[in-house]
């Protein structure tokens, strides 16, 4: 290829070679006719049946050994065939793949697994559409100082996303990218943001006119940038989708997605103190699911009070400034929010946060007590591990003079913050030991 296009065009075709890894199969094992592991793309693509790869490999020159040996192989890895994945679902696995050094095990279920995503995505496109309405017309500009909570987290996120896929491309670290660009879209924008402005179109209170409106322009903004961002490694779905999305009469949008500008950051949108506060936010509502997760199956989807516990001024603040946001994520019928002096609410579990929140989800019967003592003891002794851990590196000889100044401060933040969280999984296991004796008696 040097050679000719140096002859026939005066110059070298390309400059820089990227080196994929070797792909093999699920197993680690080369690829090879006489295995019978060979994995044709385009049966991954269009899918094909067990005798569709069978008949593949009657056409070959097997002798009727090594047939017999690929076939059985066939059959154990693929009982029902290849479902159709796609050429997008196919080509987004392969890229999330090449940060496995030197060789690529391509799984066919994660290739399936990609496919599904990609119905996600078109759900998402058709709910934002459907809030978004016929006569929508997107923003000529955004403005995240006047929008509600979400949205200035959403557009802070992206634009974290957005950088890291930039540098991840330009720099040849084309897993890094697609992971940036996919848990942006899957644990960002459709887990919380979509979740989060639910509240806004589902009332016609007054008072939400103006969030949901903002909140619109915000959705659109993060479909525009999203899909622009998820393009180099789904084409295919993404141009539809994009096609889709409303635009500006009078906008100067390219006639493609594949001709359209890559994203770049937005200095104005980055908030660490909004992200923090999302932090504090989903770190509560995980809790809460988890806590809900231990329920009956009956019960698990039924909406419950709950009720956060603060031990710190700031971190009362920032909950009782978000209880709609974790009402919803959590799917909660009601939040109270209580101090380090209020009484801890009965007839609830208890799942301690960190060192600065606990959580209490209301039960509609009794509290096993054993067993909520035991999850309890399970966590301490996780904690204690960790903190002995770190005590034991602080006390080592030479910590002192040989670490730098900023990990001593870190390592003895982390102590502190280890100690109150014990502390508190004490008072929670107290709280229960109160129960229990409210019970005998």
């Amino acid at each position: 290829m040097v050679m000719l296009g140096m002859k026939l065009g005066g110059d070298v075709p390309f400059r820089k070679v990227y080196l994929h890894p070797m792909i093999r199969d699920a197993h680690g094992r080369k690829m090879s006719k006489s295995l019978g592991n060979v994995i044709d793309p385009l049966e991954v693509i269009n899918g094909i049946t067990l005798q569709g790869l069978h008949k593949r490999l009657e056409e070959g020159n097997l002798d009727p050994n090594e047939l017999k040996t690929a076939k059985e192989g066939q059959v154990k890895d693929f009982p029902n065939g290849i479902p159709e994945c796609g050429a997008d679902a196919l080509r987004f696995a392969l890229v999330s793949y090449t940060a496995q050094s030197d060789k690529i095990n391509l799984d066919i279920q994660r290739v399936v697994g990609y496919r599904q995503w990609c119905n996600k995505l078109w759900n998402a496109i058709r709910f934002a559409m459907s809030k978004l309405g016929d006569d929508y017309t997107p923003p000529t500009k955004i403005v995240p100082d006047v929008m509600p909570f979400g949205c200035k987290w959403i557009l802070s996120v992206l634009n974290k996303a957005i950088s890291k896929a930039v540098l991840s491309l330009e720099s040849y670290e084309f897993s890094d990218a697609a992971t940036a660009v996919y848990s942006w879209w899957q644990f960002q924008l459709c887990d919380v943001f979509i979740e989060v402005i639910k509240p806004y179109f589902a009332s016609n209170d007054p008072a939400f006119a103006s969030a949901r409106s903002l909140a619109q322009d915000t959705l659109w903004v993060c479909l525009d940038n999203g899909l622009r961002l998820l393009h180099p490694f789904m084409p295919f779905v993404t141009e539809e989708l994009w096609q889709r999305l409303p635009s500006r009469k009078d906008s100067m949008r390219k006639e493609s997605l594949v001709i359209s500008e890559y994203p770049s950051p937005v200095e104005c949108w980055t908030n660490d103190n909004v992200e923090l506060e999302m932090d504090m936010i989903e770190s509560v509502v995980k809790s809460l699911r988890s806590l809900r997760s231990t329920l009956a199956p009956k019960e698990r989807h039924e909406r419950r009070a709950a009720y956060v516990r603060c031990r710190l001024n700031d971190a009362c603040n920032i909950i009782k400034s978000h209880e709609l946001e974790i009402t919803t994520l959590a799917t909660l019928s009601s939040l109270e929010v209580l101090s380090e002096s209020d009484d801890a609410p009965v007839g609830c579990k208890v799942d301690v946060v960190n060192e600065a929140l606990s959580v209490f989800l209301k039960l509609q019967g009794n509290i096993n007590i054993e067993a909520e003592r035991q999850k309890l003891k399970k966590k301490m002794e996780e904690i204690e591990k960790q903190r002995d851990s770190l005590m034991k590196i602080t006390s080592a000889s030479g910590y002192q003079e040989k670490v730098p100044a900023h990990i001593h401060e870190e390592n003895e933040a982390k102590l502190a913050s280890l100690f109150q969280e014990l502390l508190s999984f004490e008072e929670a296991s107290e709280q229960l030991e109160h129960v229990s004796g409210n019970n005998r008696n």
